[in-house]
This record gives structure tokens, C-alpha cells and sequence, in this order.
């Protein structure tokens, strides 16, 4: 199982493609012009009993936007914030208790632009010891993880559609037990995933 954290290390050493939740539908036409704010989301890998895990959240039902749904604890980078790191542990800190002694970034990989105009930088750390996850209160219904070779595995992946503002929109979707994982989320993950080095 360590060599997904060795290939990882790979990975984020050479970089990689750019992602966007528009990369599955081609047709679809982006104003120009348009103003992308920066934020970041953390990838947290935690060792467990069977092999390392990634730790999720479920965002609250009681949210504006995108309630309900599974996400990186992450955020929009504020003034306060020396760097997009900073923004990703900063917001992983509040959203999850999680305790940023217990932290190794292990780099970055390239953003991912969303239909919500963010541009996304993920960072990806390991944790060095167990925590206690605490959901912040109105924002993360739940703290839980998935096996992070379900989540790097390609064949764990399907493209499904939806509509979106009067059209069908093809997305990326990794589920995981009761978790349906799709979207930005999904699309960070199999960017992820691709830019793995092959055995």
C-alpha cells in the first residue's frame, strides 16, 4: 500500500493537467472574461487498520450551496491566508478539528476550475497520527474515510449525466459504500488518479 504514497510523491513531483467540471462536456461554452476566485481543498491520507484512507466530509443538508454532498475539507483562500496551503490546512483545522502539528504536505497538484467559478488548488498531506474529527456545526454533517485505493483505482470510476441549467452535463462519480462521490470532488480525485505513474 505504500506505493500509492510513493507514486503520489511521483506525481505531484512532475505536476499535471489542469482539470475542470467542464472536461467530460466539450460543447459546453464558458463566458469570456470570466473572474475564477482561488481556493483549496486538502486530501487528507491518514494510515488505517487495512491500508492508508482518504478523509472526506458530507457537507450539511442545511447549506445554500452544494448541501449534502461529499467534498474535501477546503475552502476560498481569505486575506489572512499566506498561500493556498495555508488556505487548505486553515480550513481543514475548522471544518474537521483537525490538528495541523499532526500534518505533512506532501505537495500540490494543479487547479481544478469549477461550474461555481473557483478555481481549485488540491493539497495533498499525510496525517502522521489518529485525531479526533470534530464536524464543524452547520457546515459538515459527517467526517469519514474511503480506502484511498478505491479512490485512485480508475476502474472504480463511472461518467454519469444530469441536467444543469437546461442541458445534460456528463460527470465523473467514485461511489463508496453509501458515500456517492461525484463532481469537483470526483473530478480532483481522478485527475489524481491519472497522473499516477504506472507501475
Amino acid at each position: 500500500m505504500n506505493d500509492l504514497i510513493s507514486r503520489t510523491r511521483a506525481a505531484l513531483a512532475r505536476g499535471g493537467d489542469a482539470s475542470s467540471d467542464f472536461d467530460l462536456n466539450p460543447d459546453v461554452s464558458l463566458a469570456a472574461g470570466r473572474r475564477l476566485r482561488p481556493a483549496a481543498v486538502l486530501a487528507p491520507i491518514i494510515e488505517g487498520k487495512d491500508g492508508y484512507d482518504l478523509i472526506l466530509t458530507k457537507r450539511s443538508s442545511a447549506l445554500k450551496h452544494h448541501p449534502g454532498q461529499i467534498a474535501f475539507p477546503g475552502g476560498k483562500q481569505d486575506e489572512g491566508d499566506s498561500d493556498l496551503i495555508a488556505t487548505a490546512l486553515r480550513e481543514a483545522n475548522e471544518e474537521i478539528g483537525l490538528p495541523l502539528q499532526h500534518v505533512e504536505v506532501m505537495g500540490t497538484f494543479s487547479p481544478h476550475e469549477t461550474v461555481t467559478s473557483f478555481t481549485v488548488t488540491p493539497v495533498v498531506a499525510l496525517i502522521t497520527q489518529e485525531f479526533q474529527a470534530v464536524p464543524e456545526a452547520g457546515e459538515v454533517a459527517e467526517v469519514f474515510r474511503v480506502p484511498l485505493s478505491h479512490v485512485l483505482d480508475a476502474d472504480s470510476y463511472v461518467i454519469q449525466s444530469r441536467r444543469w441549467r437546461q442541458q445534460w452535463r456528463s460527470y465523473y462519480a467514485v461511489p463508496y459504500g453509501p458515500y456517492y462521490i461525484w463532481g469537483a470532488t470526483a473530478r480532483i480525485l481522478r485527475a489524481w488518479t491519472d497522473a499516477l505513474p504506472k507501475n
